[in-house]
């Protein structure tokens, strides 16, 4: 498939375009997604090939990573297929340390002579590179595993599932939408499974079965006498589950305010079209936004993305320490910071986790791409900054004593780096509900959903929009809101956050193309929290005319 038609089909404008070809791999026919690839005693005798070869070469440490990458994509519009995907990707990677050196190469010759080849080179690459390194490389001790294994634990495999039910699925979808008054509607399923198996000399051997899924609708409504046009999308997340994400559970559906449906871990999309095609042509008429301040009733799906910018990405250790300046920008939570123990990066309600392990979520792995179990951690407790992202290479850096786990390749073509961990804010404590919360904001605005963004370099002043908007007033819904827009700095957002929900209404919101590095990979991160309020945050109106 062209990079091409992929960006056209998924609408994922920029993003995508960072999405490599070797990603979406080589086509295949649909049935060949069944056929069970390598047996593991065999990817342990070609993982061992390469340990030895980098051992006998001089390597002090080598790893070994084997990867069948399976992808399937289905896209629709209105009432046609515009294309089903099957690719296939399968290959090596090896990261040796020689002279105190990283050196990596790859091939998609998986035998003992290409394995071979590949490795010497790897080794060759260190060697060269240690001519102009300025320290040696400093591996966190990990412990040795044996052979183990690890699945996402679903409960039916997208594989399985007829190409057919999953089309009548997404037409069902934009049929719903189409008659219940939208233009147009386009829709797409994403599901990816990665077989990957790990190996080191630290002993292990990791055989990992990893599952993603991620259901995708767009509406648009049209006023054909204003000559304008609104967009609705959908309220699902991508997850770390199997197609029964798309079972529409009723126990998993929860009821936000003016008839929004939100969905836990289980998503109905034909419901979801329904109110969405409703919401669009509502917002052809909804009011513009008055500039000013409020407080802000933030949903998950929509705060998921906040967090993602404004946490996740600043906390990553090698932003911080400059290795991402050249492409991605810095941080403003610098070392210092952390060192001081004291840097209130949000109230004292706020504590952000850190966690590979969360069931569902597109980070959940049993280990990380340098054999590290999956782990959880602390990076803000009680508003106070207590942590960064840290893998082997620079747990020291931090005078951490061990990895985080947080380490991945998108890839076995691509070597593995430090990578952003699940990041989510845990909910309240007490008893609160999203109605709860609505009743007691006399002025504020109701989001929900993802919309446009921006922020600096530092991540530190942004601007974030969503889908849908709705007004409060003396603590009731008062009307649909269009053209709102927030804007704040870091510091001061988290500072702000004043309430949040139990974790009866805790969700994922979820990131299936997250770019970083140079040359750039992506990787699928969730981010989860309850519904949060932010007392007294400037809104401007983003349809204003200057």
């Amino acid at each position: 498939m062209k990079r091409r038609d992929f960006v056209q089909y998924a609408g994922l404008g920029a993003g995508a375009l960072m999405m490599p070809s070797l990603l979406l791999g080589n086509d295949i026919p649909t049935e060949a997604l069944l056929e069970p690839g390598m047996d593991a005693l065999v990817k342990k005798r070609m993982a061992d090939v390469a340990l030895n070869t980098a051992k006998s070469l001089g390597a002090t440490y080598a790893d070994a990573r084997i990867g069948r990458y399976l992808n399937q994509y289905v896209f629709t519009r209105e009432d046609k297929v515009q294309n089903v995907v099957n690719t296939e990707s399968f290959g090596i990677g090896i990261r040796v340390i020689a002279n105190g050196t990283w050196g990596f190469a790859s091939t998609n010759s998986v035998t003992e002579d290409g394995i071979k080849k590949a490795t010497e080179q790897a080794v060759a690459i260190a060697k060269a590179n240690s001519k102009i390194q300025k320290e040696p490389v400093k591996l966190a001790p990990v412990n040795s595993y044996g052979e183990v294994s690890w699945k996402t634990p679903i409960k039916k495999d997208f594989k399985e599932v007829p190409v057919s039910e999953k089309v009548d699925l997404l037409l069902s979808a934009n049929a719903a939408a189409l008659d219940n008054g939208a233009n147009f509607v386009n829709s797409a399923l994403f599901m990816v499974n990665e077989q990957k198996y790990f190996a080191s000399t630290d002993g292990s051997y990791i055989d990992q079965d990893i599952h993603r899924l991620w259901p995708t609708l767009r509406v648009t409504a049209v006023d054909k006498a204003a000559g304008t046009f609104k967009t609705r999308e959908n309220m699902s997340a991508p997850v770390g589950m199997g197609y029964e994400y798309l079972d529409g559970l009723e126990s998993e559906k929860i009821d936000g305010p003016a008839g929004l449906r939100l969905y836990r871990n289980s998503y109905d999309m034909v419901e979801d079209a329904t109110i969405a095609a409703k919401q669009a042509r509502e917002k052809l008429t909804a009011k513009s936004v008055d500039a000013g301040k409020y407080d802000l009733v933030l949903e998950p799906n929509h705060l998921g993305l906040t967090i993602h910018e404004s946490v996740g990405h600043p906390l990553e250790l090698d932003r911080v320490l400059g290795y991402e300046a050249n492409y991605a920008g810095t941080s403003f939570a610098s070392l210092d910071k952390l060192k001081s123990g004291n840097f209130k990066y949000g109230s004292d309600i706020v504590n952000l986790v850190a966690d590979k392990t969360q069931v569902g979520s597109l980070g959940a792995v049993g280990y990380d791409d340098e054999g590290v179990k999956a782990k959880k951690w602390d990076l803000v407790r009680n508003g106070v900054l207590t942590n960064f992202q840290a893998i082997r290479d620079q747990a020291h850096m931090i005078g951490e004593e061990e990895s985080h786990g947080c380490c991945y390749a998108q890839s076995w073509d691509d070597v593995q780096f430090q990578r952003m961990p699940n990041v989510s804010l845990e909910p309240g404590k007490e008893k609160y509900s999203i109605a709860e919360m609505i009743k007691d904001v006399e002025k504020g605005i109701y989001i929900a959903g993802r919309g446009s963004y921006s922020i600096d370099q530092q991540r530190y002043n942004f601007q974030f929009g969503g889908t849908v908007f709705y007004e409060i007033k003396n603590g009731e819904i008062a009307g649909m809101l269009e053209d709102v827009a927030y804007q704040s700095n870091t510091q001061e957002f988290w500072n702000s956050c004043v309430k949040i929900c139990d974790k009866d209404d805790y969700r994922l919101f979820g990131t299936f193309f997250d770019g970083k590095g140079q040359p750039s990979q992506v990787s699928a991160v969730s981010h989860g929290s309850s519904t949060a309020r932010f007392n007294d945050v400037n809104v401007i109106n983003t349809g204003r005319n200057i």
